[in-house]
């Protein structure tokens, strides 16, 4: 009669053992991979994101007017250019109430103002409406072709201080800031625009108290307090430059993303 063969029970829980170590191996290393995955993923997100802020703080700061580019530890502010020409004839009396120039080219909407030079004001005049000064009143609409700007309402006038050597004027459109949070201290990066105010430049916690603005949300996870803003006006000879760093940081751990930008604004009149 043949002897049955079988597994003993020794065998059998040293097998279970060892397939338990095995599955736990393999179970590590599948979580580590995929861990790894995920943070280079992270990484990646927060990388693709710094450039997209990065690029469009870039492209809209080389779209502002040089001269009004300027900055408070807290906010980068500045006025964009809708447009730019020659004029043939600045305001004269007795209304002071018309410019004569080149056609724009383009639409120019009602309520931007007009620059001509700007070089040797200071800021709060750029940002002001001193009269005579270097900035206008708000203008009315002015089409593609035309070749009169007049400004709205039937009582403003305004003499521009001073002259461009190349007839050059300028339309700026309403003034843009961009802040972190209220006073530096949160992780919100944010964009305000369609406001107004004085002179003196805004601080965080003025934007963001003001009911009239408008404002959008360009990130929700910089490091408190990152922002750090630098701006070197231009000068007859060179042209403007910003600096910019912050830092983005993983809502699920600790690590973060330092970006950095050194922007030159070539436009300058």
């Amino acid at each position: 009669m043949l002897r049955q063969r079988g597994f003993t029970l020794v065998e059998l829980v040293m097998v279970i053992v060892l397939l338990g170590i095995v599955a736990t191996i393999s179970v590590q290393f599948v979580t580590l991979s995929t861990r790894g995955a995920l943070d280079v993923s992270a990484r990646q997100q927060r990388a693709l994101q710094g450039v997209v802020i990065s690029e469009q703080i870039t492209r809209e700061i080389r779209e502002a007017f040089p001269l009004t580019v300027r900055e408070n530890g807290e906010c980068l502010e500045w006025q964009p250019i809708l447009g730019a020409t020659g004029y043939e004839k600045l305001p004269t009396g007795p209304d002071f109430d018309e410019v004569e120039i080149l056609p724009f080219g383009t639409l120019i909407p009602e309520g931007a103002r007009l620059i001509v030079y700007g070089y040797g004001s200071s800021r709060g005049d750029l940002y002001g409406s001193a009269d005579p000064g270097p900035v206008s009143p708000p203008v009315n609409e002015v089409d593609p072709m035309d070749t009169t700007v007049t400004f709205i309402g039937s009582d403003q006038s305004h003499r521009f201080r001073e002259r461009s050597p190349e007839k050059r004027i300028y339309s700026v459109g309403n003034r843009i800031s961009i802040c972190q949070g209220q006073g530096g201290g949160d992780r919100w990066l944010y964009r305000y625009s369609d406001y107004s105010h004085g002179t003196d430049q805004p601080t965080a916690n003025e934007l963001a108290g003001k009911g009239s603005r408008t404002r959008e949300v360009m990130s929700a996870n910089l490091v408190p307090g990152s922002l750090d803003l630098q701006v070197q006006p231009p000068s007859l000879q060179r042209g403007g430059v910003v600096y910019f760093t912050f830092e983005l940081s993983d809502p699920d751990g600790d690590e973060t993303t330092e970006v950095g930008q050194e922007v030159q604004i070539r436009n300058v009149p």
